[in-house]
């Protein structure tokens, strides 16, 4: 898999104490990304899902994993592995996309890693929308998504930031 890091501890990506993977590469390139190192998909470094999952579990303190970006869904399946082993241990799953909810139901090599996911924040950042007033995103328009509740209705329900 390639990633631009890891980061243990986080509180900034969502709620609790979490261990945010970065993935390397994005296809969106949107004007203002806050991590616009992690574009290049040959950038980064390349890792065995397992080396991660072992860093992941690491640390007994952690409530949960944030698979961030890049775009973690351009790199589905190997998310998808690092979300299943982070439920086994009990974490939950937040990732952040470039892509909306509906966008992503179309794509047949998400649905595993949406299965996986328990929050999405969806959406490409819009640098016009861009506010520090939202928990979570970037830019007005990206939403906070309830993943298993969208799933089982087959439409986007949103959840409190």
């Amino acid at each position: 898999m390639r990633i631009a890091g890891t980061v243990q501890d986080s509180i900034v990506d969502g709620t609790g104490l979490r261990f945010a993977v970065f993935t390397q590469g994005c296809p969106h390139g949107c004007e203002g990304c806050h991590n616009p190192q992690t574009h290049d998909p040959q950038g980064g470094e390349e890792r065995a899902v397992a080396d991660i999952i072992r860093e992941m579990l690491g640390n007994p303190l952690t409530d949960g994993v944030t698979l961030s970006g890049g775009e973690p869904f351009a790199q589905a399946a190997d998310c998808a592995e690092i979300a299943r082993a982070a439920h086994g241990a009990g974490l939950n799953v937040w990732a952040y996309s470039g892509w909306t909810f509906e966008e992503l139901l179309a794509r047949p090599d998400a649905a595993e890693l949406l299965r996986e996911t328990d929050v999405l924040i969806d959406g490409r950042f819009v640098l016009a929308e861009r506010t520090m007033l939202t928990r979570w995103r970037g830019s007005r328009n990206q939403r906070v998504i309830d993943v298993p509740k969208s799933l089982a209705v087959g439409a986007a329900v949103e959840r409190e930031a």
